[in-house]
């Protein structure tokens, strides 16, 4: 690997042994499906990022506002912010607006999958497809122009209605 390229993308708590934080990471990672610690650090930075803009665009006011413009359509686009939403609203955000927009999250959402770890499976396996493009990475961040495009390889077994690990038409 080149010297000087960065191949952390998160940042560690500060402090190791927090139980409540431990806790907390334990619930999203058991409710997002997430393999380890590391995929939901790497959305909470990705969380930090946006805020941090968010307070540089703030504190300039008036004077960024193509760039202002440029970031809010950026994560309107994404859907981790609504349509009506201002620059202000994106230092209320929480890690789990993120989450939300994970493959991961969308393909379970969708119905593909009984549970979050079945999506990821299916996801890593190559059974869902994006745009007609395989995807394999379940920590993609999907905009909400091609959630629609979600769905099963149409090569993969999966796409069979009566395969018995298709999840159940959930409502």
């Amino acid at each position: 690997m080149a010297l000087g390229s960065n191949t952390k993308f998160y940042e560690t708590p500060n402090h190791p042994f927090q139980g409540e934080r431990i806790a907390d990471e334990a619930n999203l990672i058991g409710r997002y499906g997430l393999k380890n610690k590391e995929e939901l650090w790497r959305a909470q930075s990705e969380l930090r990022g946006y805020r941090r803009e968010a307070r540089k665009l703030l504190g300039s006011a008036g004077e960024h506002e193509t760039e202002s413009e440029e970031f809010l359509a950026r994560l309107k686009r994404y859907g981790i912010l609504n349509e009506q939403d201002q620059l202000d609203d994106v230092l209320s955000l929480d890690v789990t607006d993120v989450l939300e927009r994970r493959l991961q999250t969308v393909v379970y959402r969708k119905g593909y999958a009984n549970t979050p770890e079945q999506a990821r499976q299916f996801i890593v396996h190559g059974h869902i497809v994006l745009d007609d493009a395989r995807v394999t990475r379940p920590g993609m961040t999907v905009e909400t122009a091609v959630e629609s495009s979600v769905g099963f390889d149409e090569h993969s077994s999966l796409s069979d209605e009566l395969h018995p690990e298709r999840a159940e038409a959930q409502e």
